[in-house]
This record gives structure tokens, sequence and C-alpha cells, in this order.
């Protein structure tokens, strides 16, 4: 299968670039990146690109799958407008893209509490991402909905990082739910959705990842 993989870069997407690179059935993969990727590979492709002004046309937008593991906090986005851009817009033109390219297979690493109804804006922004993706009518579409993500980030993030020292001495007397989600499990199940896609709507709860 050829896989588009977005938001190489980052904690969980990282762990599923690697995971890619080493799946036989990965035959070809394309990870656009706003700044070139650390590595190289005999089967991926880095086109790094202004995420402002996509091509219309490239021979990479004709993949199988695409993996989606954009993401940012408001901190870091800077205001609603930036993190909405990145959280939703990004990632919705890229799947369009792909969905007229061919791609029938979308696989997002979204929230749990993702509902486009929310009273807290993160979740309205993931749940808004997860209807338009429907939308499009992917043949197979899988929502990973983690919780608390674990994993060594670049950048720390304060409150996530204190979230994180809590739940790992409460982690063995929580609801599998409220547990820590290890970015490596997020990413198997992200890159399993998409090289064995399943017809329809699935969700992997964060039970289920922790």
């Amino acid at each position: 299968m050829r896989v588009m993989l977005l938001g190489a870069t980052g904690l969980v997407g990282g762990q599923a670039l690697g995971l890619l690179l080493d799946d036989p059935r990965c035959t070809a993969l394309v990870a656009p990146s706003r700044r070139p990727l650390p590595l190289t590979a005999p089967k991926l492709d880095n086109p790094v690109l202004d995420f402002e002004h996509l091509p219309g046309t490239a021979p990479w937008w004709a993949v199988d799958a695409v993996i989606c593991a954009l993401g940012s906090t408001m901190a870091q986005a800077g205001s609603r407008d930036a993190f909405k851009r990145i959280d939703h817009d990004y990632p919705l033109t890229f799947a369009g893209q792909a969905h007229a390219h061919g791609a029938g297979t979308f696989v997002l690493n979204s929230a749990t509490g993702a509902d486009a109804g929310s009273r807290f804006f993160y979740n309205q922004v993931k749940g808004a991402l997860e209807e338009d993706l429907r939308g499009l009518e992917f043949d197979s579409l899988t929502l990973v909905r983690p919780g608390l993500i674990g994993g060594q980030r670049a950048h720390k993030r304060t409150g996530e990082h204190l979230a994180l020292q809590v739940l790992g001495v409460l982690g063995p007397l929580l609801p599998r739910g409220w547990r820590i989600n290890p970015a490596d499990n997020i990413a198997a199940a992200l890159v399993d959705a998409a090289l064995a896609p399943r017809p329809g709507e699935h969700v992997v709860s964060a039970a289920e990842l922790a």
C-alpha cells in the first residue's frame, strides 16, 4: 500500500513513521512536512510544503491511505484561529485532495471528548474535523481517540507534564479509559487501521490504547 502520513515530526507521528518504514505492507510512504525530516529511506518521499498553499496536482497525492497525526495546542498555535487552522483546516484539505486522487482510507489521531457541540473549544475543533471527514465518504474511516498521551516530546507541555506525573502514579487504580495512552500504542493503532482497513467508520477509544 501507498500511505500518506501527516504530522511525522510530532510525538505520535514520529512513532508511526518508524512503524510504516519497517512494515513491508507499506510499499511507499509520503510524509509531507513544513520542514525536512531528519532521515531518509528508499520508500520515503518527504515533500517540504507551505501548508497554506498546497499543490493541486502532484504525483505523491496518489495514495491508498492517509494517516493524520497533525496536532497542536492553544499555547503553541498562539490563537484560536491558528489552532483551528492546524488541527482542522490542514487535515481536511489534505483529506479532500487525497480522496480526490483515489485514497479510500483515512485514519485520524483525534481526541477523547471530540464533539462539534462541546463547550470546550479543543473538543469542538476535533469533533468538527471528524464530522467533515465523514462528509468526504472514505471507504474506511477510523477515529483514534486517545486521552493523555505519554512519551518524550521535543518541547515540554507544562500542564500535560504535570498530568502525566499524577496519572503515572494513579494509573493502576484508574479505569482504563482514564489512564495514560503511550504514544507507541496510538501509533500502532493508526498504522494497523491504515494497512488493514475495514469498511465503514470505526472508533478506537482511550481505554483500548492504555
